[in-house]
């Protein structure tokens, strides 16, 4: 049974995708009929379109469906998959906690500058933050899976002994 907060984020992607598809349908709907835009719809839609990539990252890391190749990992032993699937997870924990202190690097950055948007005035920091809150969410949930992964890894030991 999927906790509140599970289906609170699918609520949230499900809904800022239907708010960006609305944005971008207006905008083109506005130029080719009107021959005019909306200069406000395409900030708020590249930095929706921002928000949604990251947090839709940590929300894939989570359920692990994230994109891969398996058709080298197929060919391995279980045990030889098993070892490879730990080691890519690896990686990925040192790649997204590299993400999330750059991007929170440059979110400061961004927020003692008090850089604003050209149309909406909106800082430029909150757009940026992105970064840092999807790569450090879905760094929580790769390190709530590697304790899994370790734990079964090791159930499994122990039962084979």
């Amino acid at each position: 049974m999927k906790s509140f907060f599970d289906r609170l984020e699918e609520y949230i992607l499900v809904g800022g995708l239907a708010v960006l598809v609305f944005l971008v349908c207006l905008q083109v709907t506005m130029r080719y009929f009107f021959h005019t835009g909306l200069t406000w719809s395409e900030e708020v839609a590249r930095f929706l379109f921002l928000w949604l990539v990251w947090l839709g990252a940590a929300y894939a890391a989570k359920r692990g469906s994230h994109l891969r190749i398996e058709a080298f990992v197929q060919k391995l032993s279980p045990k030889s998959r098993s070892n490879v699937e730990l080691v890519a997870l690896l990686i990925w924990i040192v790649f997204s906690a590299f993400l999330t202190w750059k991007g929170a690097e440059l979110t400061m950055i961004l927020v003692k500058r008090r850089q604003l948007s050209p149309i909406l005035e909106i800082r430029m920091a909150w757009a940026y933050a992105a970064v840092p809150v999807g790569a450090g969410l879905m760094l929580l949930r790769l390190l709530a899976r590697l304790a899994r992964t370790l734990r079964e890894r090791t159930g499994a030991t122990e039962v084979s002994r």
